[in-house]
């Protein structure tokens, strides 16, 4: 069973934390600097938040989250399938997290990510672990 993710550009971090934790009745499950995410049971959402000072109050990405990499390959070749333009299933670091993803450019520059979570790690910056290129296009 997956679960929509919602990540949201906010200008203050600590606010946002707070009134989201208050909103769900849910504390988040991981907060680094500039960075928070809730798993939350009631709603089924992943919510995501990124600190932009300058820029919050916009939808940062969307997503689904699944749970294991043959859901996130099974959602590519669909994709695919019916003519629309993936990344390809690759694995990364990124958002404080290792993953198998795969992206989507939806209409008025919506992108969507479908991925599965496979382990925590210390990076922000997404890393493709098939190149170990850094690419800033992950969560930004």
């Amino acid at each position: 069973m997956g679960r929509l993710q919602l990540a949201i550009d906010v200008s203050n971090l600590d606010e946002a934390i707070d009134f989201y934790s208050r909103m769900f009745a849910t504390p988040p499950t991981k907060v680094r600097p500039g960075y928070a995410n809730f798993a939350i049971a009631d709603p089924p959402l992943k919510l995501v938040l990124f600190e932009d000072p300058n820029g919050g109050g916009t939808i940062n990405h969307l997503g689904v989250e699944v749970e294991t990499a043959e859901e996130v390959a099974t959602a590519e070749a669909r994709l695919s399938e019916s003519g629309l333009t993936t990344t390809g299933v690759g694995d990364a670091l990124c958002c404080y997290a290792e993953k198998t993803e795969t992206w989507i450019d939806a209409p008025d520059d919506v992108r969507f990510e479908w991925y599965v979570k496979t382990d925590d790690n210390e990076q922000f910056e997404n890393i493709d672990v098939t190149t170990e290129e850094t690419d800033h296009s992950c969560c930004s």
